[in-house]
C-alpha cells in the first residue's frame, strides 16, 4: 500500500533516536528532558489516594473543578492576573497536547506561524498537520535572544500566531519585560495571536522573575499559555499541563481538546489540585534547587574542553565542543555516545537551517549529583 505522508520531513524523534542509542551503549543519558529522580512523595501519595477513593473515571473535559481553581489562583498569586477557571482555564494531557490543540484551534489553510529556531520539534508538525507554514525566524546566535527587527520583517497579512517559548528549550535564554513590550507593539492592531510556551516558567535562575506573558495585560488578551506539571513536580510520565487563555479562544482551544484526548488523568489532577493548595512552596523553591544543580554541573564541566554557554533558566546546558571536534552535531553525539558513554542532544535538530559552523549540544543537567558527576568524569577523560 502507498501512503502519501502528512509529515514528509517528520522521522523518529531525536530525542528517542538518542535514548535508545544510549541504552545500547549504556551511555549516561543526558540527552532526554526528564528527571531521574521522583516527584514529592506528598504528591504520590496523593496520587494513590485518590486512586483508592475511586477518582479512577473520566474528569470533566476542561479538567477536575478544584485544579482549574488552583491553577486560577496561582496565577494571579504568581502574575496578577485574575483568570476565570471555568472558562479560562482548561487542563490537557501534557504541554504538547495544549500546543497543539491551540494550533489547530486557529490555525487554517494557508496562515504563516511564526517560530524561533532553534525551537521545539513539536511546532512545526502541529502547523503543517493543520494546512498552516512555519516561518522560521532564527534567534540571536550569540546569546539566543530575539532579533526583532528580523521578527517583524516576517510578518505578512498571512501571519496568524506568533510562537514563543521561554525559558528556552534548548538554549536557556529567557524573555524579559522589554522583549513581551516589543512583542506587543508587533501584534498591536493586528489579529495576529500569541502562543507562549512557559512550561519551564518556574526554572529561572539568578533571582529573575519568570516574564510570563500573563504578565502583560495587552498580550494576554490575545495569547494562549501552556504550562507544564510534569516539568513542576519532576512527573513527565504522568503527562499532565495546562493552558491558560481568553474565554473566546478558550472555547476555540476546548472544541479541539474534547475531540482529541478529552480529559486528562484523573487521579493526578486531582494530586495536583492538593498540591498546589497545601504545597506551595514546592515551584517557589524550584528556581533554587535547580539552579543548584546547574551550578554543580557547570563546575564539574570546568575542567573539560567544552565552553559553556550561559544558562538563564530551564534545566538544559548549551556547549561548545569544537575545541574536541569538526565533526556535525549529531556526529559528535553519536561519537559521544559510543565513546565516551554520554548521551546528549544536537541542536541542530531544533533548526530549519542550522549554522554552518555551528558546533553545539545540550546536555539535561535534571539529575541525581551521582548522575551528573559520572558523566562529567566520562567528559572530562575526553
Amino acid at each position: 500500500m502507498q501512503i502519501q505522508t502528512k509529515l514528509p520531513k517528520v522521522g523518529t524523534t531525536i530525542f528517542t533516536v538518542m535514548s535508545q542509542l544510549a541504552l545500547e551503549h549504556k551511555a549516561v543519558n543526558l540527552g532526554q528532558g526528564f528527571p531521574d529522580f521522583d516527584g514529592p512523595q506528598a504528591l504520590r501519595d496523593a496520587l494513590a489516594a485518590a486512586m483508592n477513593a475511586g477518582r479512577n473515571q473520566y474528569a470533566p473535559m476542561t479538567g477536575v473543578p478544584a485544579l482549574r481553581e488552583q491553577i486560577a489562583r496561582k496565577t494571579e498569586r504568581l502574575y496578577g492576573r485574575k483568570v476565570n477557571p471555568d472558562t479560562e482555564v482548561t487542563v490537557t494531557s501534557g504541554a504538547t497536547e495544549a500546543l497543539f490543540a491551540a494550533i489547530a484551534a486557529v490555525v487554517r489553510a494557508g496562515d504563516e506561524v511564526i517560530v524561533l529556531d532553534p525551537c521545539y520539534d513539536s511546532y512545526e508538525p502541529a502547523i503543517e498537520l493543520n494546512g498552516g507554514r512555519a516561518v522560521h525566524v532564527p534567534l540571536d546566535p550569540r546569546d539566543f535572544s530575539p532579533d526583532w527587527q528580523r521578527i517583524k520583517d516576517a510578518i505578512t497579512p498571512k501571519t496568524r500566531m506568533i510562537l514563543i517559548n521561554t525559558p528556552h528549550n534548548p538554549c536557556g535564554s529567557v524573555f524579559s519585560a522589554a522583549d513581551l513590550d516589543r512583542l506587543a507593539e508587533l501584534v498591536r492592531g493586528s489579529d495576529i495571536l500569541v502562543l507562549s510556551d512557559e512550561v519551564y516558567e518556574h526554572i529561572v535562575f539568578d533571582e529573575a522573575p519568570h516574564q510570563s506573558v500573563l504578565r502583560h495585560a495587552e498580550l494576554a488578551e490575545r495569547s494562549f499559555v501552556v504550562s507544564s506539571f510534569g516539568k513542576t513536580y519532576h512527573t513527565t510520565g504522568w503527562k499532565v499541563g495546562y493552558c491558560v487563555a481568553p474565554r473566546a479562544l478558550s472555547a476555540e482551544f476546548r472544541k479541539v481538546h474534547q475531540y482529541l484526548t478529552f480529559c486528562t488523568f484523573t487521579p493526578a489532577q486531582v494530586a495536583f489540585a492538593e498540591i498546589l493548595e497545601k504545597d506551595p512552596q514546592h515551584y517557589l523553591d524550584l528556581p533554587a534547587f535547580y539552579q543548584a544543580k546547574r551550578d554543580r554541573f557547570r563546575e564539574l564541566l570546568a575542567g573539560t574542553k567544552f565552553r559553556l554557554l550561559p544558562v538563564a533558566g530551564a534545566y538544559f546546558q548549551v556547549v561548545d565542543y569544537s575545541a574536541l571536534s569538526d565533526r556535525d552535531d549529531l556526529a559528535f553525539c553519536e561519537w559521544l555516545i559510543k565513546e565516551a558513554g554520554v548521551a546528549a542532544i544536537p541542536i541542530s535538530a531544533f533548526y530549519e537551517t542550522p549554522p554552518a559552523e555551528q558546533r553545539l549540544i545540550r546536555f539535561c543537567f535534571a539529575k541525581n549529583d551521582a548522575t551528573l558527576e559520572q558523566a562529567a568524569e566520562r567528559l572530562t577523560a575526553l
